[in-house]
Parts: C-alpha cells; structure tokens; sequence
C-alpha cells in the first residue's frame, strides 16, 4: 500500500490524466458518479484517491487506515463499507475474494485498465498482483467451450511468498 506522510495534503481529482496517470481512474469514477446524480463529498474523494493510487486489492480496514494517515479527519469505517457498496454497485470498483473471509476491493479493470490475477501468500498475507498473457489466451480459449456465456473471471493462486518459503 502506498502510504504518504499524515502531513501531505489531499490531491484534489480533476485536471488532465496524462499529468497524474494514478489519478486517472479516480477522476473517470469520479464524473461516472457525478452523471449518476450522486453528489461530492471529502470522504469519498479520498478513498477514490487512495484507490486510484494502488496497483492491487486492498481490504476495507487497510482502506480506513491509510485514509486515517493521511487526514485530520478520519473517514468512518461505516462511511468506508458504504463508499465501497456503492462504487462496487456503480461497477466502478472489484471485489476480491481472497479466501479465509477476506475481501478486498480495486478499481474495476476497463479497456485502459490493465486486467490483473492476484498471487496470495497463506503464511503471511501479502497479496501480488500478476498478468499473464497465455493465461488470458488459455481462458479465452476455455470460454468458448463452456456452457457459460463468460463475462469476467478472477484468478486467486494460494501458497508462500518467497519470504515465507525459505
């Protein structure tokens, strides 16, 4: 998880993407949910932020603490769970499922997103992003033989981080 000094003051979502690639979904969510009628507010501005910042899944406790860190105004668990319901509602967010209970959330994956598994170490919790373009081609391939109408997929791979593995 990126985590900036408690001092750093909040970017604000707006501007040009190419100045700010990591504020880019952020600012799409952001009008996406503007053009649905919903209104703006600190809390979920940040947590659009901190989501648009990171290159993998993040738990909704690891949401609430990070964007404790960074604020002189703690976002509220509840105010978290809700924000995520309805981006994850709105299609604008992921949910992955993990295992052992855990859930996260990252920013929906779409035609500029890059699509990415998720590598889970059961020693130690660390979660790792991975692509892999003959998996890709393996489940396209997949997809045409199944009695399924395939429209998203999530791969997991359990075991243990080089740390815990040696």
């Amino acid at each position: 998880m990126t985590t900036a000094p408690a001092d750093t003051p909040p970017r604000s979502i707006g501007g040009s993407s190419a100045e700010d690639p990591a504020n880019a979904w952020a600012s799409r969510a952001e009008a996406a949910l503007a053009a649905a009628g919903r209104r703006n507010g600190a809390a979920r501005r940040a947590l659009l932020l901190l989501l648009g910042e990171q290159s993998c899944a993040l738990t909704a406790t690891e949401i609430e603490h990070e964007l404790r860190a960074r604020s002189n105004r703690p976002v509220s668990r509840a105010s978290v769970y809700r924000i995520l319901d309805e981006l994850e509602h709105a299609g604008l967010v992921a949910r992955v499922e993990t295992g052992q209970g855990v859930v996260r959330y990252e920013p929906a994956h779409d035609a500029e997103g890059a699509h990415h598994h998720h590598l889970v170490c059961d020693n130690c919790g660390v979660v790792m992003p991975f692509a892999d373009e003959a998996l890709e081609r393996a489940i396209d391939e997949l997809s045409e033989r199944v009695p399924l109408a395939v429209s998203e997929h999530e791969i997991v791979l359990h075991g243990a981080c080089p740390d815990c593995s040696s």
